[in-house]
């Protein structure tokens, strides 16, 4: 849940999805579900000579489970935040109800 929880304030980011069969693409993220299934908008293809099917691809889905990595703007998020909820053992979402997560402003609730 708490990772789940991150990917949705991180709508609107350009990410970098790495896929299980090598391929990278990176995009704006424009949702994510409970199974990290990923909707990415306004795409490239980081290795176009290997995947040139890819070219005329503007937007996607990608199932959660064929994901190997998701690189994320270390500007939106906030680890310290995420090392304190991960210690406690409280869901990211109980932070945001209070209101104090805002991705990336380095804001930590006392």
């Amino acid at each position: 849940m708490l990772i789940f929880s991150v990917f949705k304030t991180l709508t609107d980011q350009e990410v970098t999805v790495e896929l299980k069969n090598d391929l990278s693409i990176v995009g704006t993220l424009k949702s994510v579900d409970q199974f990290l299934n990923i909707k990415l908008d306004n795409i490239r293809v980081l290795d176009e000579d290997k995947h040139p099917h890819m070219m005329a691809v503007r937007n996607c889905f990608i199932r959660g489970s064929v994901v190997r990595y998701v690189q994320l703007p270390k500007e939106a998020v906030d680890t310290q935040l995420l090392e304190d909820a991960t210690r406690r053992g409280q869901s990211i979402v109980e932070w945001l109800r209070c209101g104090v997560f805002v991705a990336g402003s380095g804001q930590n609730p006392q």
